[in-house]
């Protein structure tokens, strides 16, 4: 991602300058407090149930809180960068920002009515569309005319969730809470083609050109899509696990031709690269799964705590520092320390109930708690770089 020059001042409080700043902190914020609630309720019994079930409520944040403010924080930088077009900044950006706050605050006030809220969570996802469709439009960059459709996506997704919590559609939540999940990973599959290898040519320290297919560019998306209709609404278990399996091998394969040893000695490298290898192993699980009675919840939690979770927590930390001013080739020694926590919180909670079902709810615990260290940790290192002005005094 390229850095635009701008002549606006940077000021002293630099938080609302570009959307990366609010929405990387808040979803690292939001990613600690929601996993604290969601283990004072899964292991210490609390009686909190701000909509549906609790199971519910985690699922549905994680989803369209979590990873969606991190999404949102990576287009409206990134879109901005693409079309030289600034998105929103200021107080057009706090407001955006605010609806999406208020969509993680007000499911804990009973008082609120459900389709209010409903109401203001969607409103933040047409807001999103609109920001960044606005200068893809003006610029005529039809090229990135498939975020937008997959932005629009979760909107559906998210109006299906909950029509399903207010009783109007039948098995709406779970559509709503997959079809999100995979829009997520798809999203992360579409961007990581186009920035992974990108990353990997540029960062190691060797000079390498990475394999890449133009067949398997177009035929993964295909099966991808192929494979989120077939489990959603399809009861053919053998179609969905052998797409399952085509899904598995198409991206090993991606996967061999982006690897080079250079990438382990760079944490920023390594990161995306496992997370990018949590999701292909997922697509394994769900084939095994029909075969040796896997729970759904383990390969549900590769996809989203190994993969979703390390990769956009690898971007956040990549992007911050990039926009801020500071050196993507030198990144703090903390970034490995935060790699690794939510690297062992992944295996915590896809390997070893597996091994040791017994124990199930004991390593969903640990592995909590190593989540909740690795992004509390992140927030702490990076408040200051976020809410300061860049270090070489531009405003972004």
């Amino acid at each position: 991602m390229l850095n635009i020059e701008s002549k606006q001042e940077p000021g002293t409080f630099a938080l609302f300058n570009l959307g990366f700043r609010p929405f990387f902190l808040a979803a690292a914020a939001f990613a600690t407090v929601s996993m604290l609630i969601w283990m004072g309720i899964y292991i210490f019994g609390w009686s909190i149930q701000p909509y549906g079930s609790s199971q519910t409520w985690h699922a549905h944040e994680m989803i369209f809180g979590y990873a969606l403010a991190v999404i949102a924080g990576f287009l409206l930088t990134a879109v901005k960068n693409w079309t030289n077009v600034q998105t929103p900044t200021g107080v057009s950006l706090a407001l955006i920002f605010l609806l999406w706050l208020a969509g993680r605050i007000l499911p804990f006030f009973h008082a609120v009515d459900m389709h209010l809220i409903a109401l203001i969570d969607n409103l933040f996802i047409l807001t999103l569309i609109i920001s960044v469709g606005l200068p893809i439009i003006k610029t005529r960059q039809w090229e990135h005319s498939g975020i937008l459709f997959i932005l629009f996506l979760f909107l559906i997704s998210n109006i299906i969730f909950y029509a399903g919590l207010l009783k109007i559609i039948d098995n709406g939540i779970s559509i709503g809470l997959y079809s999100g999940l995979y829009l997520v990973v798809g999203l992360i599959f579409l961007m990581g083609r186009r920035v992974i290898p990108f990353f990997i040519e540029k960062g190691v320290d060797e000079t390498v050109q990475l394999t890449n297919y133009k067949w398997l560019d177009i035929s993964s998306p295909i099966f991808f899509v192929c494979f989120w209709l077939s489990s959603l609404f399809l009861t053919l278990p053998v179609l969905t696990t052998s797409l399952a399996i085509i899904l598995f091998i198409l991206h090993s394969i991606r996967m061999l031709g982006w690897h080079t040893p250079g990438i382990w000695r760079k944490p920023l490298l390594w990161s995306i690269y496992l997370a990018y290898g949590f999701l292909t192993v997922g697509f394994a699980l769900h084939a095994l799964g029909h075969v040796f009675d896997i729970s759904p919840f383990i390969t549900l939690h590769t996809f989203a705590v190994g993969g979703v979770g390390i990769m956009t927590i690898g971007m956040m930390s990549r992007v911050a520092l990039g926009h801020t001013g500071r050196s993507v080739f030198e990144p703090p020694k903390i970034l490995a320390l935060i790699f690794l926590l939510l690297l062992i919180a992944s295996l915590v909670r896809v390997v070893l109930p597996l091994l040791m079902p017994a124990e199930y709810i004991l390593w969903i615990g640990v592995s909590q708690v190593f989540w909740i260290t690795a992004f509390a940790t992140f927030f702490l290192y990076y408040f200051p770089v976020l809410y300061k002005p860049r270090v070489d005094g531009r405003f972004g």
